[in-house]
């Protein structure tokens, strides 16, 4: 079982080209006075052998504590981490490890390593944006962290100098709010003051209301896309609507039918997210464990070492499987 981590959000932020001024603009962005009560990890693409400029001009416009990595730092809240140069970045039990880069330099895709990391390990806390940039980096982490029930921003591409990463992110529709940066921060803490900031649910809550509304969403998503969501895993299904929910600002099941109701596109948002596969093959191994025990020893039975054998592969999320 996936150990929970129960502190607080990380925000993995991703740049390019074009980056320097995007980062500026997040962090001047930020609320004075207040503690977003969250850590931030930057991701730049930068040449082996450059010196990175970005802690010296972002300690310009926050409060916060500003560090290029050292290998197994421990990430805490209120604090921001640049990754250094020549470095690959991942994110594994509240720490920072670094490692030597072994794709060959313009091959590299350091945002998505790091990203994906941050998904395995922090899931519905992880917070991923990407800002200006050339390529396609930060896509594959982008799904991740969508895999994982945690929320995804990117640079609006009006307002980026490179808009090629931003919209490759886009273009898989797995976004949840496009911005441009100085409105980022506000954007990133009334979500998180929504998602983790309320206690759980009084027990006493009426369940009645809870399933008819959780029915009225079933109907809607089925009368729009044609699929049914009724049999689904209900606690899978709860966690990716509270998800939509937070980032709406909407406190209630009931407000969100109503929300649903007047608002075709977020049918089809929700929709989206449902159905968003985590690519590991043996995630469930009772169903492995009997193919590999009753199914395939009756597949042999009886056949001699020359006979042959057929498999079909169906073909399912993004194909590892094959």
């Amino acid at each position: 079982m996936k150990k929970k981590h129960a502190g607080f959000p990380i925000v993995g932020i991703g740049a390019s080209a074009g980056g320097l001024a995007a980062f500026e603009a997040f962090f001047s962005g930020m609320p004075e006075g207040i503690d977003p009560d969250m850590a931030f990890v930057l991701v730049q693409h930068l040449a082996p052998d450059h010196k990175s400029i970005l802690a010296d001009l972002i300690r310009r416009y926050t409060r916060m504590h500003v560090f290029e990595v050292e290998d197994g730092m421990v990430v805490q809240p209120n604090c921001a981490y640049i990754i250094p140069p020549n470095r690959d970045m991942a994110f594994l039990n509240g720490t920072l490890q670094l490692m030597e880069p072994s794709a060959p330099r313009g091959q590299r895709l350091p945002i998505d390593f790091f990203l994906r990391s941050l998904a395995q390990d922090q899931r519905e806390r992880a917070i991923c944006i990407v800002l200006s940039g050339t390529g396609s980096d930060g896509t594959l982490g982008v799904r991740a962290i969508k895999g994982e029930g945690g929320m995804v921003m990117v640079q609006n591409p009006e307002s980026t100098e490179y808009d090629g990463m931003p919209r490759s992110a886009i273009a898989k529709g797995l976004v949840d709010y496009e911005l441009p940066p100085a409105e980022m921060p506000a954007q990133i803490i009334a979500y998180v003051a929504h998602a983790f900031g309320k206690p759980p649910r009084p027990a006493t809550a009426p369940v009645s209301n809870a399933e008819n509304a959780l029915k009225k969403i079933f109907l809607l998503l089925r009368s729009q896309t044609g699929h049914d969501f009724s049999q689904y895993k209900p606690s899978s299904i709860q966690r990716r609507i509270e998800r939509r929910m937070a980032v709406h600002q909407i406190d209630t099941m009931g407000g969100y039918v109503k929300y649903l109701q007047n608002t075709l596109p977020e049918v089809a948002a929700l929709f989206q997210d449902l159905l968003i596969g985590v690519t590991k093959f043996f995630r469930d191994p009772e169903a492995f464990n009997v193919l590999e025990e009753q199914a395939i020893p009756k597949l042999f039975a009886g056949k001699s070492e020359s006979a042959t054998i057929r498999v079909w592969s169906p073909g399912c999320s993004t194909g590892e499987e094959a």
